[in-house]
C-alpha cells in the first residue's frame, strides 16, 4: 500500500502541470497488468474473508451480534458483488426491523440504497431514500445520508449527460453534500472528499484540484480511498486537458481497485477510453475489456452500458488495424514470391546450363575405345540421373527452409502483437502439402528409374517383416531412406534434411530396418546397392 500511495505521489501535476518524478507510461501499464495478472490472487483472499465471516454468522445466535454480523458482510460485498450486497442490505433491514430499532432501521435502508445507486438502478434508490428522514437519527448516519444523496443525484446526472438535467442534479446534490459536510469532522476523509467533490460538480476546477493534491498526501489511505482521489483528480486533468497526467492517475486508480477487489469502479473504464483517444488500441482493447467483465461481475447496469458503448468502437479500430497489418502482409508475401520464381528461373538455368556441361563430357568420353565408351556412357547417365535427383532435392529443400523460417518469423511477430486473424491468414501456407507433393514427386522419379525397388527390398526380408504400402502410397519413409540411399545419397545428415528428420532418427529407421533383414547388417546397404535400375 506504501508503494502505491508513493508512485501516486510522485504523480502529483504542481505549478504548471508538469509531472514530477512520475514513473514511466510503460512501467505504469507493466504494473498494471501485473496487478491484473494477480487480480484472481486479491479475489481469492476476500473470498476467504467472507466464507470465514459468513461462517460466523451461522453460529450467531443474538439479533444484535447477527445484525452486526450481516454488516460486516455487506461491506465486504458492497462494491465487490451486487446481489450479495443487495441481500444482506436486505437482511440487515430485517434484523433490524425484527429489534424494531429505528436507528438501525435507518443505516439499513441507507446500505440498501448505497447498493442500488452503485447498480446503477436510480429509480429504485430513489424509492428506497425518498421514504427516510433522518433530521433525529445520529449524526453519522445523517451524514452518510446526505452524502449517499449527493452521490446519488450526482450519478444521476452523469448518466444522463444532459444539458437541461445535469446541472439540476448536481445543485441538488450539493445541496446535500453542504448538509453533509456539516456534520462530518473537518479532518475525516469523506470530509475533504466531499468537499472537493462538490467543488468540482460546481466547476470550481483548481479549487477541486488543491483539494485532491491535498488528500493524497494523507499517509495511511486505504486502496479503495486512494483509487476515489486519484479517479477523480484524474477527472480534473481530463478537463484541463492534460491527458497525460490523467491516464497516469487513472492506472494508479485501477491498481488500487485490483488490489481491493473493488468491482464497482470507472477508473478501468476511463483509462480503456483515455488510452484508445491517445492511438493506444491495443491497451485499450486489453482494458475496456476488463471493464466490462468487472462491470457484469458486479451488475452495474450503467457501467455496462457504458462499456457497451466504447467497446464497438475501440474493436474496430482494432480490427481496422489487424486489417492493416494484413496488407502490409500481403505485399511481403508478394515480395517473398517473386523471389522465389527469380530463385527457380536461376535453378532452371543453372540446371540446363549442368546438363549441357554433362553433356559435353560424355561427348567427349566417345574418343575411348567402344566397350569403354558404353560403360562410360551408362555410368555417366546413372551420374546424371543421380546429380539431377539429388540437386532437385537439395534446390527444393534449401527454398523449404527458406520459406519455414519466414513463416516462423511472421508467426513470431503476430504472437507478440497478439494478431490471432492474421496468424491463421499465415498458416494458410501448406508447407506440409507441399512437402508431401515434392516426396510423391521424388517417388514418382525414383520408381520409373527403380520400377522394381519395392519387390526387390522386400526380397530381403522374411515375409512378416516386409514393408507393406498403404493404399495410395508408392514409397513410406523407410523405403525412401533407402531409396535415397540407392541413388547415392548416404550420407545421414542429407538424408534427415531432405526428409525433415533429425539424424538420431534417420539413424535410428536404418538400425531397425538393418536388424529384421535376412541378410548381415554390415552387407545389407550393399545389396540395396545392387538393386537394378531399368
Amino acid at each position: 500500500m506504501r508503494s502505491l500511495h508513493v508512485c501516486l505521489l510522485s504523480l502529483l501535476v504542481i505549478g504548471s502541470g508538469t509531472v514530477l518524478g512520475a514513473p514511466g507510461r510503460d512501467s505504469l501499464l507493466a504494473a498494471l497488468n501485473k496487478a491484473i495478472a494477480e487480480s484472481p490472487k486479491y479475489d481469492e483472499q476476500k473470498l476467504q474473508r467472507i466464507a470465514d465471516q459468513e461462517h460466523s454468522l451461522l453460529e450467531t445466535t443474538g439479533e444484535s451480534e447477527t445484525y452486526d454480523r450481516c454488516l460486516q458482510l455487506f461491506n465486504e460485498y458492497k462494491s465487490f458483488k451486487y446481489d450479495s450486497a443487495y441481500a444482506y442490505a436486505r437482511s440487515l433491514d430485517k434484523v433490524a426491523r425484527a429489534m424494531n430499532d429505528p436507528v438501525r432501521i435507518m443505516y439499513a435502508r441507507i446500505q440498501l440504497g448505497f447498493t442500488l445507486v452503485s447498480a446503477g438502478m436510480f429509480k429504485e434508490t430513489f424509492d428506497v431514500l425518498s421514504t427516510l428522514d433522518a433530521r433525529n437519527a445520529p449524526d453519522s448516519i445523517r451524514a452518510e445520508f446526505y452524502s449517499l444523496m449527493g452521490r446519488y443525484y450526482y450519478d444521476l446526472g452523469d448518466f444522463d449527460n444532459d444539458r437541461f438535467y445535469t446541472g439540476t442534479y448536481n445543485k441538488k446534490g450539493s445541496a446535500y453534500i453542504d448538509s453533509a459536510l456539516m456534520l462530518y469532522p473537518p479532518s475525516s476523509f469523506p470530509y475533504s472528499y466531499y468537499q472537493g467533490l462538490q467543488a468540482l460538480k460546481a466547476g470550481k476546477v483548481e479549487e477541486a484540484s488543491l483539494n485532491f493534491r491535498r488528500i493524497i498526501r494523507w499517509p495511511d489511505l486505504t486502496h479503495h480511498q486512494v483509487a476515489l482521489v486519484a479517479s477523480t483528480l484524474s477527472d480534473i486533468y481530463i478537463r484541463k486537458g492534460e491527458r497525460d497526467s490523467a491516464i497516469d492517475l487513472l492506472i494508479q486508480a485501477a491498481v488500487a481497485d485490483i488490489e481491493s477487489s473493488t468491482k464497482e469502479t470507472s477508473a478501468m473504464l476511463n483509462l480503456a477510453e483515455q488510452l484508445f483517444q491517445q492511438g493506444d488500441v491495443r491497451n485499450a482493447s486489453i482494458y475496456i475489456e476488463r471493464a466490462m467483465k468487472e462491470a457484469v461481475f458486479y451488475g452495474a447496469r450503467q457501467r455496462k452500458i457504458q462499456a457497451g458503448a466504447i467497446l464497438p468502437i475501440i474493436e474496430d479500430e482494432k480490427i481496422a488495424a489487424v486489417e492493416g497489418q494484413r496488407r502490409v502482409l500481403f505485399e511481403y508475401a508478394s515480395i517473398v514470391t517473386l523471389l522465389l520464381l527469380v530463385v527457380v528461373a536461376l535453378a532452371i538455368v543453372i540446371f540446363l546450363q549442368v546438363r549441357k556441361l554433362r553433356m559435353a563430357q560424355r561427348a567427349l568420353s566417345k574418343a575411348h575405345e567402344h566397350t569403354q565408351e558404353i560403360n562410360h556412357q551408362l555410368e555417366e547417365a546413372n551420374k546424371i540421373k543421380e546429380e539431377y535427383i539429388g540437386y532437385f532435392f537439395n534446390v527444393n529443400s534449401d527454398y523449404f527452409t527458406k520459406v519455414e523460417k519466414f513463416k516462423k518469423a511472421i508467426e513470431q511477430k503476430l504472437i507478440d502483437r497478439k494478431f490471432e486473424d492474421i496468424r491463421y491468414l499465415t498458416g494458410n501456407i501448406n508447407l506440409k502439402k507441399e512437402k508431401e507433393e515434392l516426396l510423391q514427386h521424388f517417388d514418382k522419379v525414383f520408381l520409373k528409374l527403380f520400377p522394381h525397388f519395392v519387390q526387390d527390398f522386400n526380397a530381403l526380408f522374411k515375409p512378416e517383416d516386409q514393408v507393406h504400402l498403404k493404399e495410395g502410397e508408392l514409397l513410406n519413409t523407410d523405403l525412401r531412406i533407402f531409396a535415397l540411399i540407392r541413388m547415392g545419397i548416404g550420407d545421414n545428415e542429407k538424408i534427415a534434411k531432405i526428409l525433415e528428420y533429425s539424424v538420431n532418427t534417420i539413424y535410428t529407421y536404418k538400425t531397425r530396418i538393418r536388424n529384421r533383414s535376412l541378410v548381415p547388417n554390415e552387407t545389407f546397404e550393399e545389396r540395396v546397392m545392387q538393386i537394378k535400375a531399368l
